[in-house]
């Protein structure tokens, strides 16, 4: 009796275990390319209207 308790006991310690830590940094996700774009877009369509409207600028 008294080697299966030891043995259950050596077999319980040697499990593994799963830690949950959360990380130093704070997680950074970088959507500067889609505003980027978007605000291309939109300064194109300004300066086609501006130039379709005053043709002589350039």
């Amino acid at each position: 009796m008294r080697f299966a308790l030891i043995a259950l006991f050596a077999l319980a310690a040697c499990t593994p275990t799963v830690q949950v830590a959360a990380p130093e940094k704070p997680i950074e996700i970088n959507l500067n390319v889609n505003i980027e774009h978007r605000v291309k877009v939109e300064i194109q369509k300004d300066v086609q209207q501006a130039i379709s409207k005053n043709p002589d600028i350039f």
